[in-house]
């Protein structure tokens, strides 16, 4: 840019010399133009040794098997990436802010004896199906209602949290059903779901929003404990509240709340 911009200097002063009147001889005028037209060969020469060396220097990382021009593009295409992790890390802390907030507010659950946690990337309420049934039933023990009640005032006293998608889902443990009306675990676990379903949609009962909400019965297929133990079948015998992610959600929120 320095030699480029000294160019009009070269056409202009002697217009500017010729254009005063000021005095100067031919002689003076013709060392004056021989002084700029050397000064100008000078810079054109520059100008040609600087692009001669760096027309050597690419051929010689060319021989080397470097490309310049694939640089300058992984350059590019670097720093396009750096400033895309930067937005994504931004919005990662965002979501990752937004889920703690939330987890917090449903650990006050665990004040009922609930257990709150993350299972197969959604935050899970753990409802024992003990408490809330009783052997081989799908009517609501009293027990389950009360905590039910309990349950459906913590989510409609925060806006956040009566606004989210829920789940009902119910589990069984593996042992068979050899008789009653739901003919398997299948059936069972999904008419318990559709009970707790009902009761906290019920307007008399649970009062939350109907459409946030959904059941689904997982019969035996998604066992929390080892299902050869009188223990373990208890803890798999169970109502769990999905709290569904939104579409922003969508990440390992296990790792989240590890980190």
């Amino acid at each position: 840019m320095r030699i480029l911009g000294r160019l009009p200097l070269y056409i202009g002063l002697p217009l500017v010399v010729l254009g005063t009147g000021c005095g100067y001889s031919e002689d003076q005028w013709q060392a004056q133009l021989a002084k700029y037209t050397k000064l100008k060969a000078d810079d054109d020469a520059k100008l040609a040794d600087a692009q001669k060396k760096i027309e050597e220097l690419t051929q010689k990382l060319a021989a080397m098997g470097v490309d310049v021009g694939a640089m300058k593009a992984d350059l590019d295409e670097r720093e396009k990436a750096l400033e895309s992790y930067k937005a994504r890390a931004h919005q990662l802390e965002l979501i990752k802010e937004r889920f703690e907030k939330l987890k917090a507010k449903l650990d006050t659950l665990t004040k009922l004896g609930l257990a709150v946690n993350v299972r197969h990337n959604r935050m899970v309420i753990s409802l024992p199906g003990d408490v809330l049934f009783d052997s081989g039933r799908e009517t609501l023990k009293k027990d389950g209602q009360e905590i039910l009640l309990k349950v459906a005032a913590i989510i409609k006293a925060d806006p956040q949290l009566v606004s989210r998608d829920y789940q009902v889902a119910g589990d069984t443990d593996n042992k068979p059903l050899a008789h009653g009306p739901f003919k398997d675990n299948w059936g069972l676990s999904l008419m318990r779901a559709r009970e707790v379903l009902v009761f906290l949609i019920d307007p008399a009962q649970g009062g939350l929003p109907i459409q946030h909400w959904s059941a689904a019965g997982l019969g035996d297929t998604d066992p929390v404990a080892d299902n050869g133990t009188e223990d373990g079948r208890q803890k798999n015998r169970r109502c769990e509240l999905i709290v569904m992610p939104s579409v922003e959600e969508m990440l390992d929120l296990k790792a989240i709340t590890q980190q």
